[in-house]
């Protein structure tokens, strides 16, 4: 199967590649993240994934698109729905049509893996654009292997975005109010 796997950062593409190898899948890693912003975070999350994929052997497409006039144009009513309204469709859509586009059999992304993201959401809007585009959208349920992936990425010493790490804080922080 030729996969197109679409991949917000190294450290989120590391347990998601591996356990595609083990199926026998050797996926194209794609990058078109036009919603990651400042541009000093874009640019380390790039720059970490292309090293990565190089150490390892991965091909990996770079979509360059810094996207921020979009962005704030897409999210400013409502800031609080961006990943839903804005972050996933624009990304999904965008990796689904390059796939159809170019000759590959399905599309699938590393945001999959992250339980911190809205998994149905995800789904949902991927299934979509399968169908808009006419190519299959490869489900995993990657989040089984979030810790494994994190933890072999900090053994690498692959950047991982303060952004992950607050989000995770304010999560626990509001899962548990007594602590």
């Amino acid at each position: 199967m030729k996969l197109l796997l679409h991949t917000c950062c190294a450290p989120c593409s590391v347990y998601c590649i591996d356990e595609l190898r083990e199926e026998g899948i050797e996926p194209t890693v794609y990058w078109f993240n036009p919603n990651i912003h400042p541009y000093t975070e874009y640019k380390a999350r790039r720059d970490c994934l292309e090293e990565y994929t190089k150490s390892i052997g991965v091909k990996a497409i770079f979509e360059e698109n810094y996207g921020l006039e979009d962005f704030c144009k897409n999210v400013v009513n409502n800031l609080n729905t961006r990943c839903k309204d804005y972050c996933y469709p624009v990304r999904l859509e965008q990796t689904a049509k390059y796939a159809k586009e170019n000759g590959y059999d399905a599309f699938s992304t590393t945001l999959l893996v992250s339980p911190y993201q809205n998994h149905d959401a995800i789904i949902e809007i991927a299934n979509r654009m399968a169908e808009k585009y006419g190519i299959k959208f490869l489900y995993r349920d990657f989040r089984v292997g979030f810790r494994k992936g994190q933890a072999k990425a900090r053994e690498l010493g692959l950047y991982i975005q303060k952004y992950c790490r607050l989000h995770i804080l304010r999560r626990t922080k509001h899962a548990s109010p007594h602590k």
